[in-house]
């Protein structure tokens, strides 16, 4: 594939600001190398001409890390100045608290819905006398008799959890966790992905099988443009929501259930902070960044790992690294679909970043395959 595409913008606006590439038009790959090997422009001459070749790949490496120093602190700037910005155009919308729920179980699971359908309605209903018909309309959708949430925080850029399938009697859940950029105003098109699998599981599945997908929004995401989105800070506020999401569905679905996590973007690293421990049998990266973790084993999870990255994503461009940065370590380390991360590389297609859950794609077949147990068909690179 020519750089040309490896170098296009995600549709949905989810990209680097220069479209992933260095300041120097060269390409990082491969964990953070350029692709010519980290030679300095003028390597081609001999080796005695001036320093041995060991010193010029020393001083290569340097020349990456400095520019790797210099794109994140850019980032940094970036984001102090834009995220202020933003906060003081948009004023907060009014939202009621969320409705006070009964510990969650199938026995309840009707009554959760029905509470947070009628939080949502309110939720709209406030929106709209505060002349923001945008959110006010998400809300009101969400609080459709057919919706199933198992939460919602209309407060803020939101919340929601929210349930496609027959979660009481799934023998298959897959819990979507959601990247950057995501919010209640955004929520359509992650739910559009959460749909998909549906239809996907729903058409895949063996006969008496019963799936159910979970759309989580339970965090804040960060912004593409922010300090937050090259740090694990997010990740580690999300961590015990989403382990307390988990302990919900076993307490609905049972043990019996096989639970995958699916993870897109800076949801990879949301995912690797919550790991340990954590009851789930599949954990899939998709377009990840990094988690946090050197290696599929340091995550410390019995969760079969998996990795995928469509042909055409620009994560493959940044730089797998990790630095500290005026005491914030700044990146996710190792690449996932690297051998040395040690994960289960499965065929991602030739898709962008906003892609992995495309109807009729590579990567939705293959994602359908993890949460079904289907481990054999699962095609790799």
């Amino acid at each position: 594939m020519g750089s040309a595409a490896k170098y296009r913008r995600a549709a949905d606006g989810g990209h680097l600001a220069d479209g992933g590439r260095p300041a120097d038009g060269g390409r990082l790959a491969d964990g953070g190398r350029l692709a010519d090997g980290g030679r300095p422009a003028d390597a081609g001459r001999p080796a005695d001409a001036g320093r041995p070749a060991g010193r010029w790949r020393q001083a290569g490496r340097w020349r990456q890390a400095g520019r790797w120093r210099r794109a994140a602190l850019a980032a940094l700037v970036a984001g102090a100045v834009v995220l202020p910005l933003s906060a003081a155009v948009r004023p907060d919308i009014p939202a009621p608290a969320p409705a006070s729920l009964a510990p969650l179980s199938a026995a309840t699971l009707d009554e959760a819905y029905a509470a947070n359908r009628a939080n949502a309605a309110e939720a709209s209903r406030l929106a709209a006398a505060h002349h923001d018909h945008g959110r006010a309309g998400t809300d009101r959708q969400l609080a459709a008799s057919t919706r199933k949430l198992l939460h919602f925080d209309g407060r803020g850029s939101g919340r929601v959890t929210e349930v496609l399938g027959d979660l009481a009697r799934a023998d298959r859940v897959a819990v979507l966790v959601p990247g950057s950029d995501t919010g209640l105003d955004t929520y359509g098109r992650f739910r559009a992905a959460a749909s998909a699998l549906h239809r996907q599981l729903a058409s895949q599945a063996p006969a008496g099988t019963r799936t159910a997908v979970v759309a989580w929004l339970g965090y804040e995401t960060p912004g593409t443009v922010s300090t937050t989105v090259t740090t694990t800070g997010r990740a580690e506020q999300a961590a015990p929501h989403l382990r307390a999401l988990i302990a919900d569905l076993r307490a609905i679905s049972g043990e019996e259930a096989r639970v995958a996590l699916l993870c897109h973007s800076y949801g990879s690293v949301v995912c690797g902070r919550s790991a340990a421990g954590l009851d789930v049998d599949d954990i899939a990266l998709v377009g990840s960044p990094g988690t946090g973790a050197d290696t599929a084993a340091a995550l410390h999870t019995r969760a079969r790992v998996w990795a995928g990255r469509g042909g055409d994503d620009w994560v493959e461009n940044v730089p797998h690294l990790d630095l500290d940065l005026f005491g914030t370590t700044v990146g996710f380390g190792t690449d996932p679909v690297s051998p040395a991360f040690g994960a289960r590389v499965f065929t991602a297609g030739d898709g962008g970043h906003s892609d992995y859950f495309r109807p009729g794609s590579t990567s939705l077949t293959n994602l359908a395959r993890i949460v079904l147990g289907e481990i054999k068909a699962v095609t790799h690179d």
